[in-house]
């Protein structure tokens, strides 16, 4: 029985990958206030949806359809270079979901429609030639962390809040970018083969694996560090207290990741990086009603 095309072109939109900007999206609502306005509610809906299925959608679409001959050496079965998606489709899903996810952005209001634009620009920046950002492993990996973490949970405060959001949620929700960068990184260790033979130079290419490990763990570790301080700052000790704790046990399992980078980056991820999101959470609710804080 053959295969329902609709299968393999939501398999090529990866559903996975959505729930880190869903889940920065509702960071941004948290840090905003603990009630939301109901008249915003179907905004927060839109806005979450174009977070995860479309524009995050759309990334991975755009991202499989130029790296077809890297992932014919790294992941031949994937949709396109398994001919499950032939021809140019894979192409046409990235267009036509482009327009999509702009064209629900339209419902965000200017502030939650220009950051949608941004991130879909990042999106193809990311993946598409002649910039292509993913050539270099800082610049991609940067631009993924951004439009993962960042761009999500400001647009997520700024339509729950209908304003520019309070610059210490931007604070915040900027560091925790910069440590995704670390898990973006952990991420590309999967394809070093494939990242070399095609001249993508991924951090771990560049540096190493042990190299680009210690200094993943190191840019996930100093962000929180940094967040933490803030909290402290901003008189809230119990939430850097627990956020203290997350990290602790972050660096624990750090140590074993160091063992063997590239056989255990999927473990972290799914120990280390939970942790990571968790603490992301738990600034988040510190951050409501940022506004009374000295």
């Amino acid at each position: 029985m053959a295969r329902p095309a609709a299968i393999d072109a939501l398999e090529l939109l990866k559903p996975i990958t959505w729930f880190a900007p869903m889940w920065a999206f509702m960071c941004g609502v948290v840090s905003v206030s603990g009630t939301i306005e109901p008249a915003r509610i179907p905004a927060l809906f839109v806005g979450l949806l174009v977070a995860g299925p479309l524009i995050c959608g759309t990334s991975q679409a755009v991202n499989d359809w130029f790296d077809r001959h890297v992932d014919a050496i790294n992941e031949p079965g994937r949709p396109i270079p398994s001919g499950r998606i032939p021809g140019r489709w894979g192409l046409y899903i990235a267009f036509s979901w482009t327009l999509l996810s702009l064209s629900a952005a339209m419902l965000l209001g200017p502030i939650g429609f220009a950051a949608a634009a941004f991130g879909m620009a990042m999106a193809w920046a990311y993946s598409a030639p002649p910039t292509r950002l993913k050539r270099n492993g800082w610049w991609g990996n940067a631009a993924v962390a951004v439009c993962y973490e960042g761009v999500p949970w400001f647009t997520g405060a700024a339509i729950a809040a209908a304003a520019m959001p309070d610059w210490r949620i931007v604070l915040v929700a900027a560091l925790y970018s910069v440590g995704a960068h670390g898990i973006m990184t952990l991420n590309d260790f999967k394809s070093v083969a494939g990242d070399r033979a095609t001249g993508l130079r991924s951090l771990p290419v560049q540096l190493g694996v042990d190299t680009a490990a210690r200094v993943a763990c190191w840019v996930m570790v100093l962000p929180q560090i940094a967040v933490i301080s803030l909290l402290i700052a901003w008189g809230r000790p119990v939430y850097a207290i627990i956020i203290t704790i997350l990290l602790a046990v972050q660096i624990i399992l750090m140590l074993r990741l160091l063992g063997s980078p590239r056989e255990r980056a999927a473990w972290y991820n799914a120990t280390g990086t939970t942790l990571y999101v968790l603490g992301m959470l738990v600034s988040a609710i510190c951050l409501r009603g940022i506004g009374g804080l000295s």
